[in-house]
Order: structure tokens, then sequence, then C-alpha cells
């Protein structure tokens, strides 16, 4: 007797509890209440995600047809060791250290696809890294590498990662990774670097930059 209440009692307890809760469930709109609370927490979940991805392309630059985002002047201070000016569009200038023989400057872009194109929404971009790296193999894997973050963003969210991780997103935009080809450094040498739909370009501007060109070619 004792054995089969230790059975059940508890069960009818959780039968009497379950009709209980079922009751204050149904009773006086409590349902349609939890319904409106889930609903109000999932759209302001939507709502916060809006903000940082908002907050996130703000530090992004519109990319228009074909334009010049940065140049680039590089200063022998050694052997394989070099400083770099860089000057971005809006005529501010950083200074950067880079070891090795050749430079390379990468940029992250979004596009939209042409429903939202037509409608105003411009190509975004944002400067990502510039890297340096050693002509010979053997020391390119010796030597300790330098690259230096260029697009710091405002927060730890990253609508570019989200965007590449679902692919949903990707029939609204598409988030791609743009690379200029590796070129040698040179004392005195001045480079330009183009952004435009298809990717990065860069070019000598100077001597000193067209003569590192031929010579590595």
């Amino acid at each position: 007797m004792l054995s089969a209440m230790s059975v059940w009692l508890p069960m009818g307890v959780a039968l009497l509890l379950l009709v209980i809760a079922m009751h204050l469930l149904f009773k006086g709109g409590m349902l349609a209440a939890v319904m409106r609370a889930v609903m109000g927490m999932a759209f302001l979940a939507a709502s916060a995600l809006s903000f940082l991805t908002a907050y996130d392309l703000m530090s992004y630059r519109p990319l228009f047809e074909e334009q010049a985002v940065v140049t680039l002047q590089f200063q022998k201070l050694a052997a394989k060791r070099f400083r770099v000016v860089l000057v971005d569009s809006e005529s501010r200038q950083y200074d950067y250290y880079l070891d090795g023989d050749q430079w390379q400057l990468d940029a992250r872009l979004l596009r939209w696809r042409p429903a939202l194109a037509k409608v105003g929404f411009e190509p975004l971009y944002r400067l990502e890294r510039l890297s340096g790296r050693y002509a010979d193999l053997h020391q390119q894997l010796r030597e300790p590498q330098t690259a230096h973050q260029l697009g710091v963003p405002p927060t730890n969210f990253d609508s570019w990662a989200l965007i590449k991780q679902l692919p949903w997103l990707r029939d609204w935009v598409d988030a791609q990774y743009g690379s200029a080809t590796f070129l040698p450094m040179a004392d005195g040498a001045v480079y330009e670097v183009k952004l435009a739909y298809g990717g990065m370009l860069a070019r000598p501007v100077n001597d000193q930059a067209r003569a590192a060109v031929n010579g590595w070619q």
C-alpha cells in the first residue's frame, strides 16, 4: 500500500498542478498575454539585431563605380624593413611598419542585389588589413609576419560575417573579400589602390614604384 501511494500521490499532485496550470493559462486571456510577450521579445531581439547591423555598417564607406581608396608611400628603414604612410580617401594619414619584400591590402565589400540597388542601396567597403611578406618562401616561413588591422568595427557584432553565415541573406547582399595583388616595397615608392565592384587594383604612380614593379616582374 505504501509503495502504491508513493507512486499515485505524486502523480495525482502532478495532474492537479497540470489542471491548475492549464486553467491559469487559458483563463482571462493568459495564453494570449504569453503569446504577446513572446512576440514582443522576438520583435525586441529583431530590433536590437537591426540596430547593431546599422551601427556596424556605419564603419563602412560608400563605393562608387570606381574610386581610389588609399595611397601608400614606402620609406626603407633597414633591410626588409619599411615605414608605410597610408593616406585614405578622406586625406587622413596613418603610419605603419612592415617587414618583408612585398605588401598587400585587403578590404571587405558589400554589394546589394539589383532589387535593393535600384532603390538606392549603395555598395559599401571597409579597409581590413595591410600586410607584408617575404619573396623567399623559406624566409616567409621562418621570419615573424607583420600585418595591421585597418578597419576597426565599432562593436563585436560583425554584420559581414553574419551575411556569410546566413544563406537567405545572400539573396539580398553579397559579402566579399577583396585583395590587391602583392606588390614590391621599395624606398620612395608610391602606390594607389582603387576599388571597384569587381575588386581591388593597385598600381604604381611614381618612378620608384614603377622601377620596383618592373624589376620584380
